[in-house]
């Protein structure tokens, strides 16, 4: 394996912790059509997923049409829990500080989101203009078009980059890109691939790194 000379990370869940506050503007915003879904399942069903997609899912389940004025106000609550209560992943900023790496941020949310979200939680700094979202270029996780597209921008052979996510997609996506990954979460989750190093602690990720 080559040694890394770049790092991609994923943004949400991975650099911050907003997968809980996505689901729950996405949970509130249902409730305004009378749906009901429980918070931790929504988390862990659509950890990762592009949100059309997530709209046509649960439109189909509760026959409902979810179209652009449910994600526009999706947006905007999603933007007010972003402002109230977003904080970065515990540890973060102190495991950033130690890498000397160039690192970018490949997300799935729209680039003003993965903006906001790195200026409220102190993160920017690290990462300057090599923040690339799935909207620039329309495709999303799991194919491996976005992360093909960081790395070529920010010059790097893709076998030279590794990716940081907390989804299964994006570890799809990783792999199918020829990238090396590192899987965030829960210890205790079944590894869909058992190949990926897994961490739960972002202060094991230099330790992680340095055994690639």
């Amino acid at each position: 394996m080559n040694k890394p000379a770049c790092l991609i990370f994923d943004c949400d869940g991975t650099l911050v912790d907003s997968e809980g506050l996505c689901n729950l503007g996405l949970q509130i915003e249902l409730q305004r059509y009378g749906v009901e879904e429980n918070l931790a399942e929504l988390t862990q069903r659509f950890r990762g997923r592009k949100l059309a997609d997530i709209c046509k899912i649960l439109s189909q389940q509760h026959d409902l049409h979810l179209g652009e004025d449910f994600i526009l106000s999706y947006r905007r609550t999603v933007d007010l829990l972003f402002e109230e209560s977003l904080q970065a992943i515990p540890g973060v900023i102190e495991v950033l500080q130690q890498f000397d790496l160039p690192m970018g941020v490949a997300s799935a949310g729209p680039p003003q989101k993965i903006r906001k979200a790195l200026d409220l939680t102190g993160l920017s700094r690290f990462f300057g203009a090599r923040i690339f979202s799935s909207y620039d270029i329309s495709s999303w996780k799991p194919e491996p078009d976005l992360f093909l597209h960081a790395a070529r921008q920010m010059g790097f052979a893709p076998a030279d980059c590794v990716v940081i996510e907390d989804s299964g997609v994006g570890i799809q996506a990783a792999i199918a890109a020829g990238m090396q990954a590192c899987w965030f979460g829960d210890a205790g989750q079944v590894a869909t691939y058992p190949q990926v190093p897994r961490f739960s602690s972002m202060n094991e990720l230099p330790f992680l790194l340095s055994n690639l």
